[in-house]
């Protein structure tokens, strides 16, 4: 199965990146992820559910330790399987 993670952290610096958006850059770059796009506004990255699971579970807990007040995410099934079933 494929998934695809969207996230934000917060709070926002629009002069200059805080450390646990940095920490989340780091660890969605050095995770085993197909693609990964990191932005100012939203971040995006996609591979295998184990690979993209292990990321989503480091970027939290080091993202928090940095200093990250909320974390926004979303989760979404991708490529075959995403519609209705999926694979088990």
């Amino acid at each position: 199965m494929r998934l695809r993670v969207e996230f934000t952290t917060e709070p926002f610096d629009l002069d200059e990146a805080p450390a646990h958006a940095v920490v989340a850059r780091e660890v969605v770059e050095a995770a085993e992820l197909d693609e990964v796009d990191v932005g100012p506004f939203g971040n995006t990255a996609e591979g295998g559910a184990d690979a993209v699971l292990t990321a989503v579970d480091a970027l939290l807990r080091r993202s928090l330790e940095a200093g990250a007040t909320r974390i926004s995410l979303q989760v979404n099934v991708v490529g075959q399987g995403a519609e209705g079933g999926g694979e088990r």
